[in-house]
């Protein structure tokens, strides 16, 4: 079995262009520069796992934003079940769609379901200038990321930031 290469700290986040429901492709990791990112793979809306952690992010949005982090979430979803996501839980994020989760898995080693296909559970924090801070990856349901822990974290980045920086 071949060795796969999971992204770690200090990587440089690839780029991946996304589609999002009506309003165009960013691409991955510029459309998060200037700011923290977390970047989020989902299995898809049928899953009540990724349905609590997008609701929890949603919740926490204030909280990031107090933080300067973006949230950006997709899935092997179509742009309609990727809408119909959107409008249930009221999402104020990015949420991709139509996400081919092959290709995604080739550049960022995420783990792929066959049969149905979809990408599984995993998400990143990048800094600022799109390098990987931070990477979980699941191989199934559960073991995912969580807005508090991430909240935390960017809060150590930005004081160690400071405490770093000449007097």
């Amino acid at each position: 079995m071949a060795r796969t290469y999971l992204l770690q700290s200090r990587d440089r986040f690839p780029p991946l262009t996304i589609a999002l429901p009506g309003v165009g492709t960013p691409r991955l990791p510029d459309a998060l520069a200037g700011r923290f990112g977390v970047i989020l793979f989902y299995r898809g809306s049928w899953c009540p796992y990724c349905d609590a952690q997008l609701s929890a992010f949603q919740r926490s949005l204030g909280r990031l934003a107090h933080v300067d982090v973006s949230v950006l979430a997709l899935s092997a979803d179509d742009e309609a079940t990727t809408q119909a996501l959107i409008a249930k839980h009221g999402l104020q994020f990015p949420i991709g769609h139509s996400a081919d989760a092959r290709a995604i898995a080739a550049v960022t080693s995420a783990f792929v379901n066959d049969d149905p296909l979809y990408l599984q559970s995993t998400g990143f924090v990048l800094d600022p200038g799109g390098q990987v801070i931070v990477s979980a990856y699941s191989s199934g349901a559960i073991g995912r990321l969580v807005p508090d822990d991430i909240i935390g974290l960017v809060r150590y980045q930005h004081d160690h930031a400071h405490a770093s920086q000449p007097q």
